[in-house]
C-alpha cells in the first residue's frame, strides 16, 4: 500500500532555535511552534486551543532560522512526521514523541520583526533574499478621465 508523510503547520515559535552541531559537521535547529486553533463551543462561546510541536531542521535551513528568528517569530513549516521512541532512564518504561522533520519553510512575520543579532528586518545571507515588490500588473479597465481640479484648501 502506497503512503503519504507530509505536514503542513504555521504558528509562533515558543522559543528561540537551539542550533546546534552533529559530530559529521552538519548544523542542527530545534524549534518549538505553537499552532492555534479557535472554534465555537457547544454554547456557543469562541474558544481556542493551542497545540505545541517540536520541530528539527538540519543543514543550511538550521542556520537561516537560528539566525533570523526569535521567540514569537512566525513561521510556516512544511515537513514529515516522524516518531522518536526510547527507554527512559529513571523509569525503564518505554516513552515516545511525535515531531516534524522541516523539508521547508517561510517566515510569515507576526513576531518581533528582529533577528537574533538585533537586525530589524535586514538579510546578511545571500542565501535568503529579501522579498521584492511585485511588478504593477497591467490592468484591463482603462484609466478614468482627467479628474476635475481639486482646490487645494482642503484643512489638513
Amino acid at each position: 500500500m502506497a503512503s503519504y508523510n507530509k505536514v503542513i503547520l504555521m504558528g509562533n515559535l515558543t522559543r528561540d532555535p537551539e542550533l546546534r552541531s552533529l559530530p559529521s559537521g552538519m548544523s542542527v535547529a530545534r524549534i518549538g511552534i505553537a499552532v492555534n486553533r479557535r472554534y465555537s463551543g457547544k454554547d456557543g462561546e469562541m474558544k481556542e486551543e493551542v497545540t505545541y510541536v517540536d520541530v528539527d531542521a538540519f543543514g543550511k535551513q538550521a542556520e537561516t532560522i537560528a539566525k533570523y528568528c526569535v521567540k514569537g517569530s512566525g513561521i510556516l513549516v512544511e515537513g514529515r512526521l516522524r516518531l522518536d521512541q526510547w527507554d527512559d532512564r529513571n523509569t525503564g518504561e518505554k516513552r515516545s514523541k511525535l515531531g516534524v522533520v522541516l523539508e521547508g519553510f517561510t517566515f510569515t512575520g507576526g513576531g518581533t520583526g528582529r533577528s537574533r543579532d538585533g537586525n530589524a528586518g535586514g538579510y546578511e545571507d545571500a542565501s535568503v533574499p529579501p522579498r521584492r515588490a511585485a511588478a504593477p500588473r497591467a490592468s484591463a479597465v482603462p484609466p478614468p478621465a482627467a479628474a476635475p481640479d481639486i482646490e487645494e484648501d482642503i484643512p489638513f
